[in-house]
């Protein structure tokens, strides 16, 4: 059975299956179907399935016309239709991993796709879990599911894992030029999935077991974590001290070694580094292990919209207004810049507050149409916002002006010249853009 696959790879008649098409499964298959592998694309959110077959991108990463060539050309599909997994060699799970609101791992979208590959499994396969979990999560989770029907590792299919690292938005590095890390939960494959990524990115890093590589992934991302909660303290005590912040890691970036520059923020979004550190510290509970570290991070992280809406209160009382009242325009409410993605985004949390607080908010974002609250926000009034046009009268008529995330196509020297009071919290207005301003500026 292995060299089968290590044949069908080589010759690349492997047919790739990839179980969810967000941020993480569209470029992976495309990436596939650009080396000349056929792929099968399946979701459970029938829209997407039609606009990839019809040559359309809902990523910001991958380009339409590389979904258009890839469909014109017969190698790429997208189906509803789980049932097709009986004719994938490669099965690839790019399912979300959130959190439950007790902060523990929600198995479910990885026990749903489990439950669907073991449904049309057959002999032959080799099962990579990509989404961002637990160490033991493979073995202990989808290895059972999959010998539920009497197949046997090694001997009928092949199971390992290899984390994502898609960076939203990042032009630099994208799948094909990031280093690839896989484990195997057996010796066999490891090899056939590290072949198998060989055939579209530079470098893959084999590890020892799925269980290295899981916990590798959570090691990078709480490594971030635990470093922009450093940041957002000093950040504090900076303002505390009457020091400019970004100023102080200017600075101490210029030492050429034992220093790594992190940048503070009005917290942490994106599906990765709010929610990973979470499944390594719930893994070491379950072993009497209290990650001290991870927590703390975690709180000083949380606690940065309520710091935001803070500096707004008090700029604004500086001026003799009270939040109550006050028309405050946001700026950019995707988690980063350049990108369209509102997972965990601060802006959210952040708005929230201020509209408990009675503040009429309005946004701009030029990547995000409309934004909408959960059960999670719902301390004011929840109801949706629509992004609105960056005239000069909304800059002029605002009280106060929030920029929670940088997008490079916002006119920042227009902005200065025109709002009464701006809080950045990015850093986005350099020296050049404040000179000449006659805004209160508060800067995090």
């Amino acid at each position: 059975m292995k060299q089968a696959i290590l044949e069908k790879i080589g010759d690349r008649s492997a047919v790739i299956g990839v179980i969810g098409l967000g941020y993480v499964g569209l470029p992976l298959i495309v990436e596939f179907c650009r080396k000349g592998f056929k792929g099968i694309g399946f979701e459970v959110d029938g829209s997407k399935a039609e606009a990839i077959n019809n040559g359309e991108s809902y990523i910001v990463d991958v380009p339409a016309e590389h979904v258009a060539e890839s469909v014109a050309k017969g190698l790429l599909t997208a189906t509803t239709d789980f049932s097709r997994l009986t004719e994938c060699d490669v099965i690839i799970i790019c399912v979300p991993t959130p959190l439950r609101k007790t902060k523990d791992p929600d198995m479910s979208y990885i026990i749903a796709a489990g439950e669907e590959i073991r449904k049309f499994m057959r002999s032959g396969q080799l099962v990579i879990l990509e989404s961002t979990t637990y160490p033991g999560t493979t073995d202990e989770v989808l290895q059972p599911m999959l010998e539920e029907e009497g197949f046997a590792l090694d001997k009928d299919f092949l199971l390992a894992f290899s984390p994502e690292r898609v960076d939203p938005g990042n032009p630099q590095f994208q799948t094909h030029n990031i280093p690839k890390v896989v484990g195997g939960v057996s010796k066999d494959s490891t090899e056939v999935a590290a072949e198998l990524y060989g055939q579209i990115v530079n470098e893959v890093h084999a590890v020892s077991s799925a269980r290295v590589a899981e916990a590798c992934k959570l090691w990078e991302n709480t490594f971030r974590a635990i470093n922009i909660g450093m940041a957002n303290e000093m950040a504090k005590l900076c303002n505390t001290l009457g020091i400019d912040t970004w100023e102080v890691v200017r600075a101490a970036a210029t030492k050429p070694f034992g220093f790594m520059p992190f940048f503070p923020g009005p917290g942490i979004g994106g599906h990765c580094i709010p929610l990973d550190p979470h499944y390594l510290s719930w893994k070491a509970r379950q072993h009497g292990f209290d990650s001290q570290f991870i927590s703390l991070a975690e709180q000083i992280n949380s606690s940065m919209p309520a710091y935001v809406v803070k500096l707004v209160s008090t700029a604004l009382n500086d001026v003799r207004k009270a939040v109550n009242g006050s028309r405050i325009l946001i700026l950019g409410v995707a988690y980063k810049k350049d990108i369209d993605d509102m997972r965990e985004s601060p802006a959210l949390s952040i708005i929230d507050l201020l509209r408990s607080r009675g503040a009429e908010i309005s946004y701009h974002d030029p990547f995000v149409e409309e934004v909408t609250f959960d059960h999670a926000y719902t301390i004011g009034a929840g109801d949706p916002l629509y992004n609105q046009e960056l005239t000069d009268d909304l800059v002029k008529a605002s009280d106060c002006v929030i920029i929670c995330t940088e997008h490079s196509g916002i006119d920042y020297k227009r902005v200065c010249e025109l709002a009464p009071l701006i809080v950045d919290t990015r850093n986005a207005l350099n020296e050049d853009t404040r000179n000449g301003s006659n805004a209160k500026i508060v800067r995090l």
